[in-house]
């Protein structure tokens, strides 16, 4: 080789590696990748494709399971205890993911500013969600009793009149709502706090020069701001709630009547109780479709403020 020759032209002399490019490489590749696309396919993509297979049959527990096509998908539209389940489901939906919210962002922001045993008060705050769904459902549960519960002890104390909290088709959905409300808020919290903790500073202290008050630069400062962070727990939120399933059932097994049936309740007792999988599958994939359509939705917003 001549003396004269550069380091850079022996490098580029070099042949390529002929298992960095070609099809050498992408068959190295996908003996690493095999295994994970294995377990994708095991655990999401059959079951999915299986659902949408048993969706379009009668599928019983026994016998024959003839193909059906949209014929499931068909009795939804003449069934109100379908209808009134999705309506109930988004009912529950949009009040376990408003009363968080709103509940979360105000808690965020009283824990961003500096006072004494804020680490204590964080802590004690977020204990709810640690605990399991099924856990505090049977603690409410008792704290619900009419006669034995001791949230109708506390009413009796200020002088309220009992309530029948759960067991009354009027106020089970709120109930319900309350306890979502309770367990979730401090997820809400925590995302939101982290976006307000990443927040630049300059514009507060113009702000203050200004002579703003704290809601003039909550409103005007802190909530644009973390906006993307509220859409984002606010997607998290929605989601959960769509899927809420342990804690109504726990609770009240989509009672009284079926006041609290919401799809969850609705689609598991059809397929687990009265044995129709086919139809129960139907539901499961309108299901899917719905928390598809609302989380593309939000998204969208959320986008659209990015941009804005």
């Amino acid at each position: 080789m001549s003396a004269s020759t550069t380091p850079i032209d022996r490098v580029a002399a070099k042949p390529s590696d002929p298992f960095r490019h070609g099809p050498n490489y992408a068959r190295r590749y996908w003996v690493f990748a095999m295994p994970a696309a294995i377990v994708v396919a095991a655990v999401i993509v059959f079951p999915w494709i299986f659902t949408l297979f048993m969706s379009v049959h009668d599928w019983k527990v026994s016998g024959a399971v003839p193909f059906v096509g949209m014929a499931n998908y068909a009795k939804m539209l003449v069934d109100d205890r379908f209808q009134w389940a999705i309506v109930r489901t988004l009912i529950f939906t949009a009040a376990s993911v408003i009363a968080p919210v709103i509940l979360g962002v105000w808690a965020a922001v009283c824990f961003a500013s500096n006072f004494r045993l804020r680490g204590l008060a964080r802590t004690i705050f977020i204990l709810p969600m640690m605990a399991t769904p099924v856990a505090i459902s049977l603690v409410w549960t008792m704290m619900f009793h009419p006669q034995l519960g001791v949230l109708n002890y506390l009413l009796s104390l200020v002088g309220l009149p009992p309530s029948a909290w759960v067991y009354d088709s009027a106020t089970v959905i709120p109930t319900l709502v309350m306890v979502e409300t309770w367990q979730w808020t401090p997820l809400v919290m925590l995302i939101v706090l982290g976006g307000i903790a990443s927040l630049p500073s300059d514009p507060y202290e113009a702000a203050i020069l200004d002579g703003a008050n704290t809601w003039q630069m909550f409103r005007h400062i802190t909530l644009p701001l973390a906006w993307p962070f509220i859409v984002v727990a606010s997607v998290i939120r929605m989601i959960d709630a769509l899927k809420a399933f342990d804690t109504i059932y726990v609770i009240t097994l989509g009672g009284p009547g079926t006041s609290s049936e919401t799809l969850n309740i609705l689609l598991y007792q059809t397929a687990f109780a009265y044995y129709d999988l086919g139809y129960g599958s139907a539901m499961v994939v309108i299901f899917f479709l719905l928390i598809l359509l609302i989380s593309i939705l939000l998204l969208h917003v959320r986008q659209k403020q990015a941009f804005q």
